[in-house]
């Protein structure tokens, strides 16, 4: 009935670093057996503020400190990467959690990330196609050439073909890979018409449309619970607005539901948009309307006693009314 998000930003203000690591695992691990649908991590790199650039290595964390909940890296940034390096390690966590964990595959959008790696953010497109190409040939576990090299990838992952990819975007060019890939989609929402756009390409690939995943206007991807609201955005607000003003500034004119340009606390409260207080009462009819809440227990570098709090109230008050209906 609910997500776990991590990004595991860390900005000077914010809780140390370390306890906020710690705390994410402790927190994977207690909501396990609460409630919890899923956890999610990301990847960004060069971030002022320590923005987790190491998705697979805290997911590796956080699959031995559950059973069974999913995890999915989103996203994953594939063309910074070595395709076939990748493909191991990715292999390893397949077996490692037992298939449990899909990665999102997307281009990334921030010039300082293809810089720090030397990549071509012209040609990302391109090397995207060609990078998850090799890995998909990697997890047959026989040999193949990729660049003039010789590659065997060992071991197979559990999950037959390769763990679960989608390809994340919003573009016409995105839908079409998805088609052409036989993969299926998880937009950031705000774009309209982006199921019609991999239906069609979907029909001209001749591929069977996948998994689409639109997330809809309104959509609360960092809720918390409070018992008394204003104190909760006096103490959790500060650590809200810091991550809505960064995303804001790397996504530039993009659309996203994650998306908040409010300038102010003032403004992020009133907007009544991603980032959200809720009362228990309102969590409730929340979770009712929607299926589940995104909470993101470590925003901002919060420290980690806010973010027990809100998950306390979430696990004690409101997923206990939710499961009477």
């Amino acid at each position: 009935m609910f997500i776990l998000r991590f990004d595991m930003r860390a900005p000077e203000m914010g809780a140390p670093i370390a306890d906020l690591y710690r705390a994410a695992l402790d927190m994977a691990e207690w909501a396990e057996d609460r409630g919890l649908a899923q956890i999610t991590v990301s990847e960004h790199h060069a971030a002022d503020d320590g923005y987790l650039p190491s998705p697979l290595l805290l997911a590796s964390a956080l699959a031995a400190r559950t059973k069974q909940v999913g995890i999915q890296v989103a996203a994953l940034l594939v063309p910074l990467h070595d395709p076939i390096a990748l493909a191991e390690e990715m292999a390893v966590l397949d077996v490692l959690s037992g298939g449990r964990v899909a990665y999102i595959c997307a281009l990334g959008y921030r010039p300082e990330e293809y810089a720090m790696f030397g990549r071509d953010m012209k040609k990302r497109g391109r090397r995207m196609d060609a990078c998850l190409d090799a890995m998909r040939r990697a997890w047959t576990g026989e040999p193949f050439e990729y660049e003039g090299r010789a590659v065997r990838v060992t071991p197979r992952p559990t999950t037959p073909g390769g763990p679960p990819l989608f390809i994340g975007g919003y573009s016409r060019a995105a839908m079409r890979r998805a088609a052409r890939l036989d993969l299926g989609v998880v937009t950031q929402g705000g774009n309209p018409g982006m199921r019609e756009l991999y239906d069609e390409a979907c029909r001209e690939e001749g591929t069977t449309p996948g998994l689409f995943i639109d997330p809809a206007p309104g959509t609360v991807t960092t809720g918390f619970i409070a018992e008394d609201v204003d104190a909760a955005w006096k103490e959790i607000g500060p650590y809200m607005l810091h991550d809505a003003t960064v995303y804001a500034e790397w996504m530039g004119s993009a659309n996203s539901v994650t998306k908040s340009v409010a300038p102010s606390l003032d403004a992020l409260r009133a907007e009544n948009g991603p980032y959200r207080i809720f009362t228990p009462a309102e969590a409730v009819e929340y979770v009712r309307s929607n299926g589940l809440i995104i909470t993101q227990p470590l925003c901002g570098g919060l420290p980690p006693e806010f973010g027990w709090r809100s998950l306390e109230l979430l696990v004690e008050r409101v997923l206990p009314a939710v499961r009477t209906d």
